[in-house]
């Protein structure tokens, strides 16, 4: 069970005030001008949330970026690559290792655009700029907190089953920031249904899609799960919320054994070892840190975010205005 939904986080309720209060204090130097935010010469837009964990962001920039290609942009993505080594501001390609780079980095890089990661996601974006000159728009996948990178365009995703969770700052509720903070973002994004948001703010509602299987081994071979009909399946996620993978997994009709890990787990070839076990089942994201050691009975499946194209053409709008100005 996770801390914020237990009785313990009456007892984390100071660390919670003083959290709040050091975020806010950040905040408002960055808004008074005490602390600087470095300027891009090219339109910037940030992918975030206000809560702990994941809810959907890396599909949405991928989605985004290959809507904004469609419509002539050329898009680059930046990332602080969370779970890697990387020091500095460094590139990333299909074949970055995740240990290094960050695992969702590596996903982006994949889709064929433009990724560069770098704790400081400003250097990160004038290295990239430097070596594409090409790119006139640059997607942060997450940094809706890194106000040190001056942004023209912010979306706020929201997890639709989980939604504020229980209202608190970290570390006894999911919180980085409080809920009036969505106020203040240009879209909002609701991954799945199940969550009522009243704000005057433009929200949308994403899914996530798919259906078909990618083995892991040999990545020319796909499957439907009317394919692993009669195996004995278990599944893996190490994602921010893996019971979204699972209930997405059982929507396709799929019976199976669930094996949640951590978010950004550095996977072995010992966690996918399993007892009486034909068919072993994971996100992409997982996929790409078992290259090299996962055995044929791995597969992952493939999602794609769906998203109403209005928020494409509300991005294109803004960054039209602010960039021009």
């Amino acid at each position: 069970m996770q801390i914020w939904r237990s009785p313990l986080r009456f007892l984390l309720l100071p660390f919670a005030a003083i959290f709040a209060s050091l975020a806010w204090m950040r905040r408002t130097a960055y808004r008074r001008g005490l602390l600087q935010s470095t300027k891009l010469p090219v339109p910037v837009l940030i992918v975030g949330n206000i809560t702990a964990g994941g809810t959907g962001k890396t599909p949405l920039v991928a989605f985004l970026a290959q809507a904004l290609a469609e419509r002539g942009y050329a898009p680059g993505i930046l990332s602080r690559g969370y779970g890697g080594k990387a020091v500095g501001a460094i590139p990333v390609d299909a074949s970055s290792r995740p240990e290094i780079v960050g695992d969702e980095p590596v996903l982006l890089a994949k889709r064929g655009f433009p990724v560069w990661v770098g704790k400081k996601r400003g250097e990160a974006g004038k290295a990239l700029l430097a070596a594409h000159p090409e790119c006139d728009i640059l997607i942060c996948d997450d940094g809706l907190q890194h106000y040190a990178l001056s942004r023209n365009f912010e979306i706020a995703v929201i997890d639709g089953k989980t939604g504020l969770g229980n209202g608190l700052p970290l570390p006894a509720g999911p919180l980085r920031e409080p809920p009036s903070r969505l106020k203040n973002v240009d879209a909002i994004v609701l991954n799945g249904g199940g969550f009522e948001f009243k704000n005057a703010v433009p929200s949308f509602e994403m899914r996530l899609c798919g259906d078909r299987f990618i083995n892991v081994d040999q990545p020319g071979l796909s499957a439907g799960a009317g394919d692993f009909s009669g195996k004995r399946i278990h599944a893996i996620a190490g994602i921010g919320n893996p019971q979204r993978f699972f209930d997405h997994l059982s929507a396709l009709g799929l019976q199976f054994i669930s094996h949640p890990f951590p978010d950004h787990h550095p996977y072995s070839r010992q966690d996918l070892e399993f007892d009486a076990c034909d068919i072993l089942l994971m996100t992409e994201k997982d996929a790409i840190k078992c290259i090299g050691f996962a055995p044929g009975k791995c597969w992952f499946l493939q999602v794609n975010a769906e998203i109403d194209l209005a928020l494409v053409e509300l991005i294109v709008k803004t960054i039209g205005k602010s960039h021009g100005s």
